[in-house]
Protein backbone atom coordinates (compact mmCIF):
# COMPACT_ATOMS: atom_id res chain seq x y z
CA UNK A 1 0.00 0.00 0.00
CA UNK A 2 1.41 3.37 -1.04
CA UNK A 3 1.66 6.49 1.11
CA UNK A 4 -1.16 8.24 -0.77
CA UNK A 5 -3.50 5.28 -0.34
CA UNK A 6 -2.73 5.10 3.38
CA UNK A 7 -3.47 8.81 3.72
CA UNK A 8 -6.79 8.43 1.91
CA UNK A 9 -7.78 5.50 4.12
CA UNK A 10 -6.86 7.42 7.25
CA UNK A 11 -8.83 10.43 6.05
CA UNK A 12 -11.91 8.29 5.40
CA UNK A 13 -11.52 6.57 8.77
CA UNK A 14 -11.39 9.94 10.51
CA UNK A 15 -14.39 11.19 8.54
CA UNK A 16 -16.43 8.15 9.62
CA UNK A 17 -15.29 8.69 13.22
CA UNK A 18 -16.72 12.22 13.08
CA UNK A 19 -19.99 11.06 11.50
CA UNK A 20 -20.51 8.40 14.19
CA UNK A 21 -19.89 10.97 16.91
CA UNK A 22 -22.22 13.47 15.23
CA UNK A 23 -25.03 10.93 15.06
CA UNK A 24 -24.71 10.28 18.80
CA UNK A 25 -24.72 13.99 19.64
CA UNK A 26 -27.64 14.82 17.34
CA UNK A 27 -29.56 11.90 18.85
CA UNK A 28 -28.92 13.06 22.41
CA UNK A 29 -29.28 16.84 22.01
CA UNK A 30 -31.13 17.39 18.76
CA UNK A 31 -29.77 19.41 15.87
CA UNK A 32 -30.47 22.90 17.21
CA UNK A 33 -28.77 22.36 20.57
CA UNK A 34 -25.81 20.35 19.31
CA UNK A 35 -22.58 22.21 18.60
CA UNK A 36 -19.42 21.39 16.70
CA UNK A 37 -17.58 21.50 20.05
CA UNK A 38 -19.95 18.81 21.38
CA UNK A 39 -19.23 16.63 18.38
CA UNK A 40 -15.50 17.19 18.65
CA UNK A 41 -15.55 16.09 22.29
CA UNK A 42 -17.58 13.00 21.42
CA UNK A 43 -15.14 12.13 18.61
CA UNK A 44 -12.16 12.91 20.88
CA UNK A 45 -10.81 15.38 18.33
CA UNK A 46 -10.10 19.09 18.32
CA UNK A 47 -12.86 21.35 16.92
CA UNK A 48 -10.40 22.52 14.27
CA UNK A 49 -10.04 18.96 12.98
CA UNK A 50 -13.78 18.76 12.31
CA UNK A 51 -13.58 21.79 10.02
CA UNK A 52 -10.97 20.02 7.89
CA UNK A 53 -13.71 17.55 6.93
CA UNK A 54 -16.96 19.51 7.21
CA UNK A 55 -17.36 23.25 6.71
CA UNK A 56 -20.20 23.63 9.25
CA UNK A 57 -22.76 21.79 11.36
CA UNK A 58 -25.32 21.84 8.54
CA UNK A 59 -22.93 20.02 6.23
CA UNK A 60 -22.12 17.43 8.88
CA UNK A 61 -25.83 16.94 9.54
CA UNK A 62 -26.61 16.59 5.82
CA UNK A 63 -23.73 14.17 5.23
CA UNK A 64 -25.48 11.65 7.46
CA UNK A 65 -28.30 11.53 4.89
CA UNK A 66 -26.06 10.17 2.15
CA UNK A 67 -25.91 6.74 3.79
CA UNK A 68 -29.69 6.40 4.05
CA UNK A 69 -30.16 7.60 0.46
CA UNK A 70 -27.59 5.09 -0.77
CA UNK A 71 -29.42 2.30 1.07
CA UNK A 72 -32.72 3.47 -0.41
CA UNK A 73 -31.21 3.19 -3.88
CA UNK A 74 -30.00 -0.35 -3.13
CA UNK A 75 -33.44 -1.47 -1.96
CA UNK A 76 -35.21 0.14 -4.92
CA UNK A 77 -32.71 -1.48 -7.28
CA UNK A 78 -33.70 -4.87 -5.86
CA UNK A 79 -37.36 -4.13 -6.59
CA UNK A 80 -36.49 -2.97 -10.09
CA UNK A 81 -34.04 -5.71 -11.10
CA UNK A 82 -35.83 -8.66 -9.51
CA UNK A 83 -39.50 -7.72 -9.76
CA UNK A 84 -42.35 -10.10 -8.84
CA UNK A 85 -44.57 -11.46 -11.56
CA UNK A 86 -47.01 -8.55 -11.79
CA UNK A 87 -47.27 -4.85 -11.00
CA UNK A 88 -49.41 -5.39 -7.89
CA UNK A 89 -46.77 -7.65 -6.34
CA UNK A 90 -44.10 -5.17 -7.32
CA UNK A 91 -46.06 -2.45 -5.52
CA UNK A 92 -46.10 -4.60 -2.38
CA UNK A 93 -42.35 -5.13 -2.70
CA UNK A 94 -41.95 -1.34 -2.93
CA UNK A 95 -43.82 -0.90 0.37
CA UNK A 96 -41.56 -3.46 2.04
CA UNK A 97 -38.48 -1.71 0.67
CA UNK A 98 -39.58 1.67 1.98
CA UNK A 99 -40.31 0.38 5.46
CA UNK A 100 -37.00 -1.49 5.44
CA UNK A 101 -35.25 1.84 4.78
CA UNK A 102 -36.94 3.27 7.86
CA UNK A 103 -35.84 0.32 10.01
CA UNK A 104 -32.29 0.55 8.63
CA UNK A 105 -31.75 3.86 10.44
CA UNK A 106 -34.87 5.63 11.79
CA UNK A 107 -32.99 8.57 13.30
CA UNK A 108 -31.14 9.50 10.11
CA UNK A 109 -34.24 9.08 7.95
CA UNK A 110 -36.22 11.39 10.25
CA UNK A 111 -33.35 13.88 10.26
CA UNK A 112 -33.28 13.78 6.46
CA UNK A 113 -36.99 14.58 6.23
CA UNK A 114 -36.52 17.54 8.60
CA UNK A 115 -33.50 18.71 6.64
CA UNK A 116 -35.33 18.66 3.31
CA UNK A 117 -37.99 21.00 4.68
CA UNK A 118 -35.56 23.45 6.31
CA UNK A 119 -32.97 26.05 5.33
CA UNK A 120 -30.14 23.55 5.84
CA UNK A 121 -29.80 22.74 2.14
CA UNK A 122 -28.85 26.36 1.40
CA UNK A 123 -25.76 26.06 3.61
CA UNK A 124 -24.22 23.04 1.94
CA UNK A 125 -21.22 22.89 -0.36
CA UNK A 126 -22.10 22.44 -4.05
CA UNK A 127 -20.52 18.97 -4.07
CA UNK A 128 -22.55 17.66 -1.12
CA UNK A 129 -25.74 19.25 -2.40
CA UNK A 130 -25.16 17.63 -5.78
CA UNK A 131 -24.69 14.21 -4.16
CA UNK A 132 -27.93 14.55 -2.22
CA UNK A 133 -29.85 15.80 -5.26
CA UNK A 134 -28.47 13.03 -7.49
CA UNK A 135 -29.39 10.26 -5.06
CA UNK A 136 -32.83 11.75 -4.33
CA UNK A 137 -33.57 12.18 -8.03
CA UNK A 138 -32.38 8.66 -8.79
CA UNK A 139 -34.61 7.16 -6.10
CA UNK A 140 -37.64 9.10 -7.35
CA UNK A 141 -36.99 8.00 -10.94
CA UNK A 142 -36.77 4.35 -9.90
CA UNK A 143 -40.06 4.61 -8.04
CA UNK A 144 -41.66 6.36 -11.00
CA UNK A 145 -40.51 3.53 -13.29
CA UNK A 146 -42.49 1.05 -11.19
CA UNK A 147 -45.66 3.11 -11.67
CA UNK A 148 -44.90 3.67 -15.35
CA UNK A 149 -44.60 -0.10 -15.92
CA UNK A 150 -47.84 -0.73 -14.01
CA UNK A 151 -49.67 1.84 -16.13
CA UNK A 152 -48.33 0.31 -19.32
CA UNK A 153 -49.52 -3.12 -18.14
CA UNK A 154 -52.94 -1.52 -17.49
CA UNK A 155 -52.76 -2.49 -13.81
CA UNK A 156 -52.49 1.12 -12.54
CA UNK A 157 -54.64 4.08 -13.52
CA UNK A 158 -53.07 6.49 -15.99
CA UNK A 159 -51.41 9.27 -13.97
CA UNK A 160 -47.99 10.81 -14.47
CA UNK A 161 -45.58 8.30 -12.85
CA UNK A 162 -43.38 10.98 -11.29
CA UNK A 163 -46.42 12.62 -9.68
CA UNK A 164 -47.48 9.25 -8.29
CA UNK A 165 -43.96 8.64 -6.94
CA UNK A 166 -43.97 12.12 -5.37
CA UNK A 167 -47.32 11.36 -3.75
CA UNK A 168 -46.09 8.09 -2.26
CA UNK A 169 -42.88 9.68 -0.94
CA UNK A 170 -44.91 12.50 0.62
CA UNK A 171 -47.20 9.96 2.24
CA UNK A 172 -44.23 7.99 3.58
CA UNK A 173 -42.44 11.02 5.03
CA UNK A 174 -45.66 12.44 6.46
CA UNK A 175 -46.56 9.25 8.29
CA UNK A 176 -43.07 8.92 9.75
CA UNK A 177 -42.89 12.53 10.95
CA UNK A 178 -46.42 12.49 12.36
CA UNK A 179 -46.02 9.18 14.20
CA UNK A 180 -42.62 10.29 15.50
CA UNK A 181 -44.14 13.46 16.94
CA UNK A 182 -46.91 11.40 18.61
CA UNK A 183 -44.33 9.06 20.09
CA UNK A 184 -42.54 12.05 21.62
CA UNK A 185 -45.71 12.82 23.58
CA UNK A 186 -46.38 9.19 24.49
CA UNK A 187 -43.39 6.90 24.26
CA UNK A 188 -45.50 3.88 25.19
CA UNK A 189 -47.33 3.88 21.87
CA UNK A 190 -45.81 3.23 18.47
CA UNK A 191 -48.27 2.75 15.62
CA UNK A 192 -45.93 3.72 12.78
CA UNK A 193 -46.01 0.42 10.91
CA UNK A 194 -49.77 0.00 11.30
CA UNK A 195 -50.36 3.57 10.12
CA UNK A 196 -48.05 3.19 7.15
CA UNK A 197 -49.67 -0.13 6.18
CA UNK A 198 -53.10 1.53 6.30
CA UNK A 199 -51.95 4.57 4.32
CA UNK A 200 -50.26 2.37 1.71
CA UNK A 201 -53.36 0.20 1.36
CA UNK A 202 -55.50 3.28 0.69
CA UNK A 203 -52.88 4.61 -1.74
CA UNK A 204 -52.74 1.25 -3.55
CA UNK A 205 -56.50 1.08 -3.96
CA UNK A 206 -56.44 4.56 -5.43
CA UNK A 207 -53.97 3.75 -8.20
CA UNK A 208 -55.23 0.26 -9.09
CA UNK A 209 -57.33 0.02 -12.23
CA UNK A 210 -60.70 -1.54 -11.38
Amino acid sequence: MGIQERRERERERRRQQILVAAKRVFSDKGFSKATMDDIAREAELSPGTLYLYFKNKDELYASLSLRILQYLMIRLEHVKVDPPTDAAQRLSALKDAMYDVYEFDPLILINMFHMQSSETLKNLSPDLLNQIETLSRGALQMMAKIFEDGTRQRVFVDHHPTAVADTLWSLFSGVILWETSKKTLNNQKNFLKETFDTAFEIFSRGIMRH
